[in-house]
């Protein structure tokens, strides 16, 4: 539907209208800015007492009060607020008039002038010159800010969340504690490749249009090379590629970049996500875990200042040593079953449902186990924990666990609740590796959305020898929702993916 200017925008594109016959640009070519807001306030502080303190700040008009022959306004940019104040007699009786009549709450300006502290001691900037930059035509969801037992309290009139979602633009505009979770989401991203390079990782990028997808179990999606003839696929895992990497020399690599996954959207699932991977040669799961508490530990306190955090009313401690559980161990104290008493599907399935569980018909007898964790003890994993030796069924990437044939050397973590991630001692035996895949092939139905085809070009680079190495996966986003306290993987995606509109 094409946009049927309101009441309001009608207004302000008559004030363009008027702008221009004055001969002012509303969109000019250039800017000029000698200060952020925050610099010309920290250099009149720091200045000389009697030492006058030029500035030229740039922002958006917040609030604009008239007081007859003079206006306060208020202007902020990226570092904070700066107030305004404007004289006819400083500007010039038409430049006076233009301001008060012609601009508007979210118009772009340019002000030029001396700093000062008000009769109210207020650090301002006395305009002698000033410039519009960017006419705002819409104007954005109308913010209020009341003193609340001495504390600044803030009440938006953009409630709506979905709304907020779909224009992240004026959500970041009127909500500074938005911005703020971006910026703490930018740290954690620097901190977690800092965490990396610091210790030995080289940074790689891996194809993101494959011609086989793999590495995860999910749905991909499905796209078309016009001028190739070929269909190709948005990766749902940089693991089978980052793995040939190791076959060709390098001992320690990773990535961090997106996935994609034609699959449901929760609280904590979104088609497209930010994942970290890496695989490091002569490690073991064991390894992996201990390099995952330092990472994450470190990457929370130089994200936050600490290792101690809030989610949803729960303390976490982030710091080393997490606890560690078997899988069998976890499901037998929170969901009072032992799954090693059922040794086929049916029986487990039955026992399951006994016990108030769900079982999907047909599921193999892995797939029922990993319900029961995600069933009975993931909701009550709120510190953090490693749960360990998953069954050998669901994870064909992984080593086994040493006179265990039914149980791999894998293990995911778990904090506040959710699975944060994936690791196991990885599988370098190419025939063994191609007797899983084919094995796990065998349980997949026609239309399972989990289906893999076999990654023949993987096995073929497996064939030359790869070391044996330890493997690990985790979803940026759900990290920086928990640093965050988030409600949901939206709070932490600038453009989550939203149903249209019109359904």
């Amino acid at each position: 539907m094409s946009w049927q200017p309101s009441p309001l925008e009608e207004q302000r594109l008559e004030k363009l209208g008027r702008l221009r016959e004055a001969g002012i640009d509303p969109y000019p070519l250039r800017a000029e800015r000698s200060h952020t807001t925050a610099a010309a306030v920290a250099a009149f502080e720091a200045a000389p007492e009697g030492e006058a303190v030029v500035a030229t700040v740039c922002g958006r008009l917040m609030s604009i009060r008239d007081m007859g022959k003079s206006v306060f306004a208020d202007v902020a940019d990226e570092s904070g607020r700066l107030q305004l104040f404007l004289r006819r007699d400083d500007v010039g009786e038409e430049g006076h008039a233009h301001f008060k009549k012609l601009l508007d709450l979210g118009d772009f300006v340019q002000a030029t002038g001396e700093m000062f502290r008000t009769r109210a001691g207020e650090i301002s900037l006395h305009v002698r010159a000033w410039q519009l930059l960017s006419k705002a035509i819409s104007p954005l969801p109308v913010a209020k800010e009341q003193e609340v037992d001495g504390q600044l309290v803030r009440y938006s009139a953009f409630a709506d969340l979905e709304e907020r979602y779909r224009q992240r633009y004026a959500d970041l505009a009127v909500n500074p504690e938005v911005r703020d979770i971006f910026r703490a989401r930018a740290r954690l991203v620097s901190a977690l490749r800092r965490f990396m390079d610091d210790n030995g990782f080289l940074e790689v990028e891996t194809p993101i249009l494959q011609p086989l997808y793999g590495g995860a179990a999910a749905r991909p999606f499905t796209t078309y090379h016009n001028q190739l003839k070929q269909e190709l696929f948005l990766r749902i895992s940089f693991e089978l590629y980052l793995k040939r990497l190791l076959v060709g020399g390098y001992e320690r690599v990773y990535e961090i970049g997106r996935d994609f996954r034609n699959e449901g959207v929760s609280f904590k699932h979104n088609p497209e996500f930010t994942q970290l991977e890496f695989y490091a040669a002569y490690w073991d799961y064991r390894d992996v875990m201990a390099f995952t508490e330092r990472m994450i530990a470190t990457a929370a306190r130089e994200t936050l200042g600490t290792t101690t955090i809030t989610f949803r009313d729960q303390t976490i401690d982030l710091a080393a040593p997490w606890q560690r559980l078997t899988m069998r161990d976890a499901i037998r104290q929170f969901a009072e079953i032992d799954y090693m008493d059922y040794p086929d599907a049916p029986a487990l399935a039955a026992a399951i449902k006994g016990i108030g569980g769900e079982a999907p018909p047909g599921a193999p007898w892995g797939k029922l186990i990993d319900g029961l964790l995600g069933d009975f003890v993931e909701p009550r994993l709120i510190q953090p924990t490693f749960i360990l030796d998953y069954p050998r069924d669901i994870s064909p990437l992984a080593k086994g666990v040493p006179g265990d044939p039914l149980h791999v050397e894998r293990f995911e973590f778990f904090i506040g609740g959710m699975e944060m991630g994936n690791a196991f001692t990885e599988l370098n035996d190419p025939l063994e590796q191609r007797r899983r895949f084919e094995e796990l092939q065998a349980t997949f139905t026609k239309d399972d959305e989990e289906r893999n085809p076999i990654d023949e070009d993987y096995l073929r680079a497996m064939r030359y020898g790869m070391p044996p190495n330890g493997g690990f996966g985790m979803g940026v986003d759900r990290l920086a929702l928990l640093l965050t306290d988030g409600r949901t993987l939206r709070d932490v995606l600038l453009y989550p993916h939203l149903r249209d509109k019109e359904m």
